[in-house]
Order: structure tokens, then sequence, then C-alpha cells
């Protein structure tokens, strides 16, 4: 059935035709709901119209919908409407593989990276036992910048009889009609002789069909000539031998061999693995070629002596391809060297994502560092002196691998995501207001904590809802998981009360846990058997029985001055032997509060350095509020500007977490928020320090104050919540109290501010994917203004009301000024300017969450801002990457 443009199945409305085949016709759609133009594909009437084979194709493309790759064209689902059914499919542009070759054959240099992108589509789906039985050139598409997109991956089985499974029509691109007009389609000539012959397929049929288009790729002309009709390719697949003396004479001798085991007519003498296939071709990308003869034989010393040479000269340069040069050809020696962020980048010093990340397998280090963009996750394969970042990852925090070392999960805009490291872009995974790090086990499961306060949550790794794993007392967090190698046990920090870090064990198939001992940090298990984690900035290792959950000998010193961020060490460590760590900075938490100008320049330093958090200027502009945060605990201190920022402490329970004081319109009181047996409240205090706290409102859930009304009336704060993210509430401060919701929505509102002439309110939302500044009516009304065009955070007003500062996404620290009509009508205000970097990237981490993150004088004219201690100047480097290879045999020297 053909479909006209504008026509319209279900949800989808059809475009315009691509093409057809033997499985049916082809039409660009574009998806009305989520705005996103697709594929479908319209299946044949014998097909749409059997109940059974619809069924059994709905199981299947739940197998295949698994196929997260960046290599990979995705299948969404199957639609049916009008007793028409269609493959909704990942609509790709560009030309297909047999477009190109169809100009001639591909030069070496051109035709080994596209064969390298197949082999790893091919090499991800076996490992879901997903076998694509119809590769050839029409199905492979090669975008502009090089992606290459395999199509139709598993259609072949969807699409094949199951009163007939041998027969030939189980190839999508053959039709019974087709083939008894003596019509050649293609697909015959790429089949391998078992697949020809009607036999069970397996993945080496995928191999064969590999080789005959890496063949075909090299020579323009196909592996076995098709022929004039379906039986002539099919004797040629079963009886004759491509044309060898076609391969070009300059293709290194091992890429011939493996052309040679791709296309072996025995499966059983064929390459067994499609990633033996990948690790020949990477020797091809990098090896000179050579002159060679046509038949020549396999010579594994060979390519392991070339390999050899050629990683020892790389690793001259580099010192990181030393691992594998070794680890080809004996036991690694030790070898340590430092890593530098990119060119025009730092690294970001925040321990929301500064831990240097070496992936699973050792062949990639991941970290977060600026550039002009902001902050982002960037990858640097080991063997390469760059690194790239991944688009898609602005802001993310608390990063971690993949157990395959192909994706990253990370948290950003209140969500967990994930993305491939080969690129594309990320996917939500779910709701997570202030992420604490997570996990990723070999069977799909990650592992995660939602906010800072609360349970460890599991889900699956292509999404889903969140189902908690562990019960943490009141208001305690448990976070910063890692798995031990069985994939079911876990490690993980729990914070019940304030203090050390208890580190356990936990379980997915129970609730019970095994406390191990207290640390600073949580703890990683390295394949050496041994535990890693920090103590005073010690980062230390001791060895941890797996089956008995005991402790072995004493913890012995590993590296020293390892940064350590809210419970987490700056240290990873690879499955083969490499340990990565940062120094110095997060180690203490201390800041340095200074004043700046409207144009960034250093006016003058007040106090002492400190580890506080939250600033708040009084209404007079004479003293500051302040949480020093002591240990995981703390207390509101108060500064005196007039008296060079000397310090009077207003609290007097460390052991609580009394933290984001903010003033009173009439300068007199104070109110922060804190923990205290088990609940989070918010509690108000004379300024003077004369009176007893008073409890204002309790909740289960984290909340910290944001705002007053101007006369003092109401009070503007946030609450997180794992499920809904961060809402914002107003507690009336007269009668009977009762809070109720002022923005309660699925997104994360938070760092909410009320107008100096209380009818508008500023906040931050994530609602358009990113963290933005709008303003609404206050404390109810029409309308809604988004301030900010490129990502905005941590809003605050100038006293008289005539200018709104926030700063960017762009670098999260451009201090960015909106000129302000706050007295009219309808809200009016004017574009942004910007007015400095303030450098509040290099230490976000000591003022993160809900805490106010800076302070503007009553006239607008200064900004206090703190910096970390001994880097007040806004381009000081945070320290570099320390990378050690065979860190265990290092230790032992």
């Amino acid at each position: 059935m053909t479909l006209p443009a504008g026509a319209m199945l279900g949800p989808f409305e059809v475009l315009a035709p691509i093409g057809a085949g033997g499985m049916g016709e082809v039409y660009r759609a574009r998806d009305t709901r989520l705005k996103r133009e697709v594929a479908l594909k319209v299946l044949p009437d014998a097909f749409a119209h059997d109940p059974e084979r619809l069924a059994r194709f709905q199981r299947e493309a739940e197998l295949l919908a698994t196929l997260n790759h960046p290599n990979i064209a995705v299948v969404h689902g199957l639609e049916q409407a009008d007793r028409i059914s269609a493959i909704v499919l990942e609509l790709v542009d560009g030309d297909t593989l047999a477009d190109l070759i169809a100009r001639g054959p591909l030069p070496i240099a051109d035709a080994l990276p596209i064969a390298r992108q197949i082999a790893d589509a091919l090499e991800a789906a076996h490992e879901k036992g997903v076998v694509h039985r119809d590769l050839k050139p029409g199905n492979i598409k090669v975008t502009t910048d090089g992606r290459v997109k395999v199509l139709d991956f598993g259609l072949a089985k969807l699409l094949e009889s199951d009163a007939d499974p041998s027969a030939l029509t189980m190839s999508p691109t053959l039709s019974v009609q087709a083939t008894r007009a003596g019509i050649i389609l293609g697909t015959a000539a790429y089949m391998s002789p078992e697949q020809a012959r009607g036999k069970r397929v397996d993945r080496r049929t995928d191999i064969w069909a590999f080789g005959c288009v890496l063949f075909e790729m090299l020579t323009g002309k196909q592996a076995f000539d098709p022929g004039d009709t379906v039986s002539d390719a099919i004797v040629s697949v079963l009886t004759r031998e491509p044309d060898w003396h076609a391969l070009p004479n300059d293709i290194p001798g091992h890429l011939r061999t493996l052309l040679r085991r791709c296309l072996q007519k025995d499966p059983q003498k064929r390459l067994p693995h499609i990633g033996v296939a990948r690790i020949e071709i990477d020797e091809g990308e990098v090896a000179p070629a050579r002159t060679q003869g046509p038949a020549e034989a396999p010579r594994a010393s060979r390519v392991w002596v070339a390999a050899a040479v050629g990683l020892l000269v790389a690793a001259i340069g580099l010192g990181l391809t030393a691992l594998y040069f070794y680890r080809a050809i004996g036991e690694a020696p030790a070898l340590q060297f430092s890593v530098l962020p990119p060119e025009n980048t730092a690294f970001d010093s925040n321990p929301l994502g500064f831990i240097p990340l070496v992936s699973p397998d050792g062949r990639h280090l991941a970290f977060t560092a600026r550039d002009a963009t902001g902050i982002r996750i960037w990858v640097r394969a080991l063997e390469s002196l760059a690194a790239r970042p991944l688009q898609g990852t602005e802001g993310a925090s608390y990063p971690f691998w993949s157990p395959d070392s192909r994706s990253i999960a990370f948290f950003a805009q209140g969500q967990l995501k994930r993305i491939e490291i080969a690129g594309g872009p990320p996917l939500a995974l779910g709701n997570a207001t202030n992420g604490r790090g997570g996990a990723w086990n070999r069977d799909g499961v990650i592992l995660f904590a939602a906010a800072a306060t609360g349970p460890l949550y599991r889900v699956a790794a292509g999404g889903g809802e969140p189902v908690a794993v562990t019960t943490p007392t009141g208001s305690g967090s448990h976070r910063f998981p890692s798995f031990l190698p069985d994939g079911r046990r876990f490690l993980y920090g729990s914070l019940e009360e304030p203090g050390s870090i208890e580190v356990r064990v936990g379980s997915l198939d129970s609730t019970d846990s095994t406390r191990l001992f207290v640390a600073d940090s949580t703890a990683i298990y390295s394949t050496s058997g041994e535990l890693l984690f920090v103590r005073q900035g010690t980062l230390l290792r001791q060895r941890l029985d797996v089956r008995t959950l005991e402790l072995r000998g004493d913890p012995t010193p590993v590296a020293e001055s390892v940064a350590v961020g809210p419970n987490l060490g700056a240290f990873s460590v690879s499955d083969t032997g490499l340990l990565a760590y940062r120094t110095g900075l997060g180690s203490t938490g201390e800041v340095q509060l200074a004043w700046f100008d409207r144009t960034g320049k250093l006016i003058e330093t007040v106090g002492t350095p400190a580890p506080l958090r939250g600033v708040d200027l009084s209404p007079d502009g004479r003293r500051v509020a302040v949480h020093r945060h002591d240990g995981n605990g703390g207390d509101v201190w108060l500064l005196d500007l007039a008296r060079r920022g000397t310090m009077t402490r207003l609290t007097f329970d460390t052991a609580q977490e009394n933290a984001s004081p903010i003033w009173a319109p009439d300068g007199r009181r104070i109110v922060f928020g804190s923990r205290r047996n088990g609940r989070w409240g918010l509690y108000e205090k004379a300024a003077d320090g004369t009176r007893a706290e008073q409890l204002l409102v309790e909740s289960d859930l984290q909340n910290m104050p944001m705002a007053w009304a101007p006369d003092g009336t109401l009070l503007a704060y946030w609450v997180a919540h794992p499920k809904t993210a961060g809402d914002q509430w107003i507690l009336p401060l007269g009668g009977d109290r009762k809070p109720f919701p002022l923005l309660q929505t699925i997104f994360n509102e938070t760092h909410a501010q009320i107008s100096p002439n209380g009818r508008w309110i500023a906040y931050q939302s994530n609602e358009s994917g990113r963290a933005e500044i709008y303003v609404r009516p206050f404390p109810t009304g029409e309308g809604k203004w988004q301030i900010s065009s490129a990502g905005g955070f941590w809003t605050r007003w100038r006293a008289d009301g005539t200018e709104l500062f926030y700063m960017t996404n762009a670098s999260l620290g451009k201090l960015m000024s909106v000129k302000v009509n706050q007295g009219g009508p309808s809200f009016e205000y004017g574009d942004s300017a910007e007015l400095f970097d303030s450098g509040y990237v290099n230490f976000q981490h000591f003022l993160g969450g809900a805490y106010h993150t800076y302070a503007v004088s009553p006239d607008g004219q200064r900004f206090l801002i703190p910096r970390p201690e001994g880097a007040v100047n806004v381009d000081a480097a945070p320290a570099p990457i320390t990378v050690v290879v065979n860190w265990t045999r290092a230790l032992a020297r």
C-alpha cells in the first residue's frame, strides 16, 4: 500500500517516500508527539495480518530496543492503524555505503574507519544475542561527518516465517514474488553458505557478511558474483572464492588474512568473534603499508612484533601507551605521569566532577573541564594526546563508567543521564535532584543516589522506574556506590549523622548491610583484591575477602594529599592496573571571601580562610551570615564587615547541619536550615543571639530557606524530593503558619528570590532541559518571563529592584546583569549584559546545593564572592591528574 504525503499512521505524519524493498516501503515521517522525524517501514500484508507474527515481533522488538549504540540505527517500535503495520525506526540521513562504493573503491584510509564502526555495531549486538542476518552496503549509512549507522538490525529474524524458518524469504530483501520473477535484489550475494543452504545461523553469518562488505569497499566489486538470478548468486557463494588479486597491493598482510578468515565457507573455521576483526582493523589503521602477495598465510608473531614496535614508539612520546606494549609482551613495569587539561580549558576543581575516571578497560580517561562553552565531560583515549568533549554533558556532575567502557552516566539538570562516548545525544534515565554518585553492573543495573539525603536506588540502564534498595535512618544519606566483582553486592557510604562516613556493603538481593569501617571517603574495590579509600588526605588500600567481607592486614598508603569532596575521593582504578587521582583542591574546603567591583577587579578580602558555605548580606550591608562547614556538620556564623570580618558564632551545635542562613528584612533575625533528630527543619534565631532558636517547619525531606518577602510575612524555601525534583514552598509567618506550594512541578525549581517590592519572584528551573532564570508574579498571578537564554544559575536582586543578577551556564561563572522595571503593571526587563567572569566555577563545590553562592552590595556596585584558599586569582589552575600504570607494582618496589 502506498501512503501519500500528509497521511497519518497513528501519531506519525508521512512526509515523503524514501525507498522500497522486500520488507515493504519506507517513508520519512514526523512523530507529532515527540516532535522528531523517523523512518516508517510499512510491512507487507502477509506480515501485517498475521497476529502471531505481530505478537512475536513485539517481543523481539523489545530486545532490539536495548541495542543502544551510536553505530546502530534504533528500532523504536511497532505502529498499527487502519490495518497497516509499520516498524518505527531512527531516521538516518546520508549516503548508503552502496552509494559510496558505486563511485569506486574506497581508499584504505577511508574504508578502515567505516569497517571499524561496523564491527563495533556488530559486537554490541552480538553481546546482546542479536544477529543482523542481512548485513550489506545498502543497509549501512554513512553520515556527512563520517558516522556509520547500521540499519535494519535484526529485522530479518523478525520478519521470518515461523512455519518455514529455513526459507530464503527469511532475508528481508528477498521476496517470494521477486524470486519467482528472477529478479535479484542483492541480498543473496552477501548470504553465508549456511544461510544460503537454509541452515540455522548465528553471529558467524554476520562475520561472513562483514567480510563481504569490507572486500567490496576495498575493491569496488562484490566478493561473490550475483549473476543474473538468485541461483547464480547462491552458487557463487557456495562454490567460488573471491578474486583475491583484486585487493590493492598496499593492504597490510594481516588485513588480507582477516578477510580470508571472515570468508571461510566452513563456519567452524571462520573468525569466531567480530571483536577480533575490530582489533585487526585497529592495527591496519596504524600499521605502515607494504606490498604483499594475495595469498599470504597468517603470521601471528609478525603482527605482535609490529604492534610492539609501534606501541613502543608511541610510548616514548606519551607514556600511557606503555601499558598496552607491556601488556602484550610481558609484565608491565611501574610508570607514573601527569595529565594536563586540554588547551584553552581548565580542570573542574568541583568535587561534583573532579574525579579522574579511568575506564574499566584502561583505554580512556574521563574528567570534567571548563572551556569557553562551559563545564562538560571530556574523554581522552590513553593512546592519544588529545581529549574531546562529550556534547550534551553540560553541567555534568559525578560521572561514572559503564562496565563495557562505552558509556558514561552522569547527573545534570536534575536528572540521571547516560551518553555513549562515541557520540550521540544523552538519554535521561530518571529524576535525580541532587545526585550523589552511581555505579553500573554488567547486568545493566545502575545504582545511584538521587539526592544529598535518602536511599540508593536501582534503575535499568535503559531507564525506568527507580526502586529503593537501601533504607537510611531518618534523613540519613546513602551515597557513592560501587559494585563488588559479583555485580550483586556493592560498597556505599552511609552518612546517618554528621561526621565521618561509614563504608558499608549492601546487596541488590537484600536490605541487609555490613559495616566495614569509617573513612573520609567511600571506597572502591580493585582487581588487586583491595579496597581503596581516603583518610586525612591519604589514599589507602586494604585487602578485603569478598567472600566473608573480612578486612585483612592494616591499611597501606598509596598516595598523599588526595582531594576529597563530599565523602568522595578524587581517584579511580581500571580493571587493567591503572590508577588516576587528583591532589590538593577539595581536601580542606577552605575559601577566602573577597569583594569585587563590576569589572571583576579585586577590591579587598574579608576575614581569614575558612570552610564557609552560604553567603547572605544583611539589609544594611554591614554583616554577612555564613555557614561554617566543619566536617559534615556545621554552624551559622556572622562576619562584621566594619571590623574587618571578625567572626561571631550564632549557633552552637556543630554535630548538626545548620546551613543556608538568610537575613530577615529588619536585619534582626536569621532563618537557617538544620537537620536534628533525623528530620530537617527551618529555624529562626535573633541575630544578636539573645533568644532561643524557634522551629518554624519540620519535614522528612531536606529543606533550606531561600528568601523573605520584604514585609516579613512570608518565607520562600526549597524542598528536595527524589521524585519531583526540587520544589519551592511558602511558609506564612503569621496565623496558622501552614506551608503551601509555590512551585511544585516535575522540574527542579530552586534559588527563589523575592523582588524588593514583593511583587515578583525570580528563580532557577530546568523546565527547558537546562537551568534558566525565570520571573513570575508573587505569590500568585498570571505570566512568566524567561530572563536568561544561554543557561542561568543563582539569581540575586539589587536592593532597589532596578537590576537582577545571575551567573551563566556558559561557564558557570560569568556574572550577568539585567535591567529591570519592577513597578509597571507587567514585568519589564532588558537584555542580559555580562559584567565579568566570577571564577565561581573553581569553587562551586564549597557552596553547592541550595545554598546562596554570592552576595550583592545594596547599591549593586560590589559583589562578595568566595574563592578557594590561595586561589583568589581567577586563573589559578587546579592540580593536574596523576596516572600510575601498574600501580600495585609501583607500590611494591
